[in-house]
């Protein structure tokens, strides 16, 4: 479920549809967490639909490093790709707003966290080499992802958190302790999907 926040506008033919703030989200939000009404989806599954099925399934989900497509119900999954984004994915189901997000501003991943079954190429950013999403990005630019969401813990706790609640029991123990700073977060690469899964 995307933030309470935010909504779908339209931006041109080119790109189609994204999600934009309507109110300040500062960093340290979480501004996604999956669902229960989220799907989850075997690749087997996705890959004996129909083809129309098939093509919107592989173009609005991503998959979780065990292989599994997640198709999100709601808004998310028109959140768009950009090599500055303003949403940090983590280990834990939920992404955190990596910097501060005003009002009118686009929520964006960099889709190299999204274990995408192609390359994703890309409309040019000023200021990166960046023009293509690989599929094994996540081993490149873990570092970085790291990095950034671990700065964006830093001020869960200082923030509201209107989607606290959808937080999964299998991961509040880890979440807190990391925002009490009494262990450190799981590493993003261990989101990396290996490619011997059936697409």
């Amino acid at each position: 479920m995307m933030h309470p926040d935010t909504e779908l506008r339209y931006i041109n033919d080119e790109i189609g549809y994204g999600v934009f703030a309507t109110k300040f989200i500062p960093k340290g939000t979480i501004v996604w967490a999956m669902d229960d009404l989220d799907q989850v989806l075997d690749p087997v599954f996705v890959e004996k639909l129909d083809p129309l099925r098939k093509q919107d399934v592989q173009k609005y989900s991503f998959r979780n490093q065990y292989g599994k497509y997640i198709l999100c119900w709601d808004k998310a999954r028109f959140v768009n790709h950009s090599f500055y984004a303003t949403c940090v994915a983590t280990m834990y189901d939920l992404e955190l707003a990596a910097r501060d997000i005003f009002p009118g501003e686009e929520l964006t991943d960099d889709y190299g966290t999204l274990n995408l079954d192609e390359p994703f190429d890309c409309l040019p950013e000023e200021g990166t080499s960046r023009f293509r999403v690989l599929p094994d990005d996540l081993l490149r630019y873990y570092p970085v992802w790291d990095e950034m969401a671990a700065a964006a813990f830093q001020r869960f706790n200082l923030v509201e958190q209107p989607l606290k609640h959808l937080i999964r029991s299998e991961h509040e123990t880890a979440i807190k302790e990391i925002t009490e700073k009494r262990r450190s977060l799981d590493s993003i690469v261990h989101l990396y999907c290996n490619r011997h899964f059936p697409k």
